[in-house]
């Protein structure tokens, strides 16, 4: 298929992860050159790592899990959306300002998060959506909401955010590399793995522009 641009971010021993997130290891416990049947690695990884959608259980006690996840929400038509020049978090009056279609129901925030996945490790001040922000994007009849790092709430303050956007059916896709990817409309692939009664899960994430 040709135009598709890989938006996940690769997970490996040098991927950034949330503060407090299990750290990411693939360990080779089988090998051929040691004489086993075939090379076999165990992975070890938090579910919220690199490239990432997070479940109603996330931050709602009693939440569905993400095998619950719509995936109509996930594939289709979503607008990224151009916020390089926010310096700060994206509250109402920021997202009321940007140029985002009234018809768009899944949107992509590109920032100055993107060019940052390179630092090798955890920055705290990541532009993120606000709470007021999120709870508009919530009455909007928004279907999917992404970001450009590892959390779409602020840093210190997760619960707000993403109880706004999980509690209305919102899908959070978090941690996507927008840095290749120009402000407009692409079809979006999602796909994360389905890991039955899990509060978040790894996704493979791909666009293509229309």
């Amino acid at each position: 298929m040709t135009g598709l641009i890989d938006v996940t971010v690769p997970m490996s021993s040098s991927t950034p992860v949330f503060p407090g997130d299990p750290p990411f290891t693939l360990e080779r416990v089988l090998s051929l050159a040691d004489g086993g049947v075939c090379n076999l690695s165990r992975l070890d990884a938090g579910v919220h790592t690199g490239t990432h959608i997070d479940a109603p259980v996330h931050f709602i006690d009693g939440g569905a899990g993400v095998e619950t996840t719509p995936l109509d929400a996930l594939l289709g038509p979503a607008y990224v959306v151009d916020a390089r020049a926010v310096t700060g978090h994206i509250d109402a009056a920021t997202l009321q300002a940007l140029d985002i279609p009234p018809e768009a129901t899944r949107l992509l925030f590109r920032t100055r998060n993107s060019p940052r996945w390179s630092a090798g490790s955890f920055l705290e001040d990541f532009v993120a959506v606000a709470p007021d922000a999120a709870a508009l994007l919530a009455d909007r009849g928004v279907r999917l909401v992404g970001n450009d790092y590892l959390s779409i709430a602020p840093y210190g303050d997760p619960a707000p955010t993403h109880v706004a956007l999980l509690t209305a059916g919102v899908v959070v896709l978090e941690g996507v590399d927008l840095a290749r990817v120009d402000p407009g409309w692409h079809d979006l692939i999602c796909l994360p793995i389905l890991l039955v009664g899990a509060d978040g899960a790894p996704a493979r994430t791909l666009l293509r522009r229309r």
